[in-house]
């Protein structure tokens, strides 16, 4: 007897349809939470790793909505709901990427959903809650930023690119980033850190910067962005940092191989 049919896995389009009308509801909880007081509520690998009530409550939404749109779907957010998946499909979320700008009211803050089928991420939408602003990429469908195509710059010598970085909130990890980025310095336009990850990578795919690079990302924290970024001709490379931690190394595709060397003798990468 064959065993239980899985069904046809649904349109890219049709789950980033889902996904930018949920980040927009979730976007909107966010906007009315900043308003009022915003406190600590938990803290995760470190003191300054936080979590406000509004990050919870934001995912919870995020959940329900999706899962109650495609309740065979799994499902995996930054603050702890999870759900196994029997559709093939599981959304990875980050309900407010960026918490710590979120709490301190500095505008760089975003929802990030994106939708895997068989872990391979193939939608992705990343909403700016303060500026407004909405990313989507789907897997071979391009990227967007409020339904205009969008692509990275034209590469420049590496002395003239702007590169966008962060640091891990463990403090070890932060002390091996920052001897790295204080070499890389020398050797770039300058350097940025705006502390949200899933909208660095967007910044890049919508050439805002020239390249990406920071250790110690997690799931939630590439999977949209990633897509958007990929998706606007960025290539995405996954290192060991110094730290011990996973690295993403992004730059358009072809001044990627430079970068990456560059990266490598800066010290953000285990020989």
């Amino acid at each position: 007897m064959p065993g239980p049919h899985r069904q046809d896995p649904p349109s890219y389009d049709g789950l980033l349809r889902l996904a930018h009308e949920v980040a927009l509801e979730a976007a909107d909880l966010v906007t009315r939470g900043r308003r009022g007081v915003v406190e600590v509520v938990a803290t995760k690998s470190s003191p300054t790793d936080v979590v406000t009530e509004v990050d919870r409550t934001a995912e919870e939404l995020i959940y329900g909505r999706l899962l109650g749109a495609r309740p065979e779907d799994g499902f995996v957010g930054e603050e702890g709901t999870s759900s196994s998946s029997a559709s093939g499909v599981t959304w990875v979320v980050d309900p407010i990427d960026g918490t710590v700008n979120f709490l301190y009211g500095i505008p760089m803050y975003a929802i990030s959903i994106a939708a895997q089928i068989d872990e391979q991420v193939v939608a992705g939408v990343v909403v700016d809650v303060a500026r407004g602003e909405c990313f989507t990429a789907t897997r071979g469908g391009g990227a967007f930023l409020d339904g205009a195509p969008i692509g990275v710059r034209a590469v420049v010598p590496l002395s003239e690119r702007l590169v966008i970085t962060g640091f891990n909130y463990e403090r070890p990890t932060r002390v091996l980033q920052a001897q790295a980025a204080a070499r890389l310095l020398p050797e770039v336009r300058d350097i940025r850190r705006l502390g949200s990850a899933a909208l660095d990578l967007c910044y890049l795919g919508a050439g805002r910067a020239d390249a990406y690079v920071e250790e110690g990302l997690n799931d939630w924290d590439l999977a949209a962005g990633g897509l958007v970024a990929e998706e606007a001709g960025a290539a995405v490379v996954l290192r060991a940092g110094v730290g011990g931690k996973r690295c993403v190394i992004a730059a358009p595709r072809d001044g990627l191989e430079e970068f990456v060397e560059l990266v490598e003798r800066a010290g953000f990468v285990r020989e």
